[in-house]
């Protein structure tokens, strides 16, 4: 079973990770880099997903697929 993380700061300075469908954060966080880190942790033991995480301006600064969940978005093979 595969579940999507989301990392964003929130108004009080926290950095919150949390599932994207959830009401309530997992954990929170004094920086950006301990929610991501702790996402993709709780992302490996659940049998992996999607890592969304936003910037201080809200917007998505990356997505991640981490494993075992499959890549939608596989690099393309370049031929030579």
């Amino acid at each position: 079973m595969t579940s999507n993380r989301i990392v964003y700061r929130r108004g009080d300075a926290q950095w919150v990770n949390k599932k994207t469908d959830a009401d309530r954060a997992g954990s929170l966080h004094k920086t950006q880099g301990a929610a991501e880190k702790a996402a993709k942790q709780m992302l490996k033991h659940n049998g992996g997903g999607e890592l969304i995480t936003k910037g201080l301006d809200g917007k998505i600064r990356s997505k991640d697929t981490i494993p075992p969940a499959p890549d939608r978005c596989p690099p393309k093979d370049k031929e030579h």
